[in-house]
């Protein structure tokens, strides 16, 4: 992309955070918990609550923003600030979307893998004599996977990851889209109150969406790990349903509804103060 200055290259804070993270996927993964505040007070008393380095998700995020701008520049040939007085077609936003979310499963899936296994482990905290954990940090785990599973280990549940990412990204930025031009003037530039809101009703519209096929891809990611093999998605998703009923494709929404508003408000906000500030 260097070779294209002309290009705009957003680079932005997280759209996860690994606090309530580690709860959705084991609320995902995991039947012996309640519910989210069970699980958050087993996991304080109990475990290591080690968490995957967020730089890892800042380059995937920065890698969708990206994608998305310069998929926009493409389809539309206009810049940024153009786009407020002509504005790019939902069909186009939704495409540039979808093209940032495929790109982004294609570079975080390992990375993703990685922070699902961390975020299982449920050895207690380090006591005298008590047993090491499974994984001493994200390098760790990378290398037991490689070794354990060889190199498409890695990639264990990458198809699930991007059939979740690729529309999921499209309604995304199709949401944030709507709901900024509901509230701004033709144009006219959002304020940050209406980037606020938009970002964050964004954020729980794509998990909406997103949370049947999250659950099926950190169940197969971890089936490695509990030497439980399934056939794949479908298989994975008849399993599931069979043993536990369709409320388990919708674990973890509440939690994810509940992080979402706030992370991804903020990661449009500075999305846009960039874009503006390099304009």
């Amino acid at each position: 992309m260097d070779c294209l200055p002309e290009m705009e290259k957003p680079e932005i804070v997280p759209n996860d955070s690994n606090g309530l993270g580690d709860q959705e996927v084991r609320l995902q993964t995991q039947t012996t918990y309640r519910g989210i505040v069970d699980c958050m007070v087993k996991t304080y008393r109990h475990e290591s609550g080690m968490s995957f380095p967020i730089a890892s998700i800042a380059v995937v995020n920065s890698v969708l923003f990206g994608v998305y701008s310069n998929a926009l520049l493409v389809l539309t040939a206009t810049s940024h600030q153009e786009r407020r007085a002509q504005p790019p077609s939902y069909t186009h936003v939704f495409i540039a979307g979808c093209t940032g979310g495929f790109l982004q499963a294609y570079c975080l899936a390992p990375f993703d893998l990685i922070k699902v296994r961390l975020q299982n482990q449920t050895e207690p905290r380090a006591k005298p004599g008590s047993p090491p954990p499974q994984y001493r940090g994200p390098v760790h785990c990378a290398a037991s996977i490689f070794q354990a599973e060889g190199p498409r280990g890695l990639f264990r549940g990458a198809w699930a990851l991007t059939l979740r990412d690729t529309p999921t990204l499209g309604i995304y930025f199709v949401t944030y889209e709507w709901l900024c031009r509901q509230f701004t003037l033709d144009g006219q530039t959002p304020s940050s109150g209406t980037v606020l809101v938009a970002g964050g009703f964004a954020g729980i519209t794509s998990w909406v969406a997103a949370t049947p096929l999250d659950v099926i891809k950190s169940r197969m990611q971890m089936a490695g790990l509990k030497q439980r093999a399934y056939g794949g998605l479908l298989d994975c998703m008849v399993s599931s349903a069979r043993q536990e009923g369709l409320g388990v494709f919708f674990r973890g929404l509440t939690i994810n509804s509940a992080r979402a508003f706030p992370v991804n408000a903020v990661t449009f906000l500075s999305y846009e103060h960039l874009l503006l500030s390099w304009g």
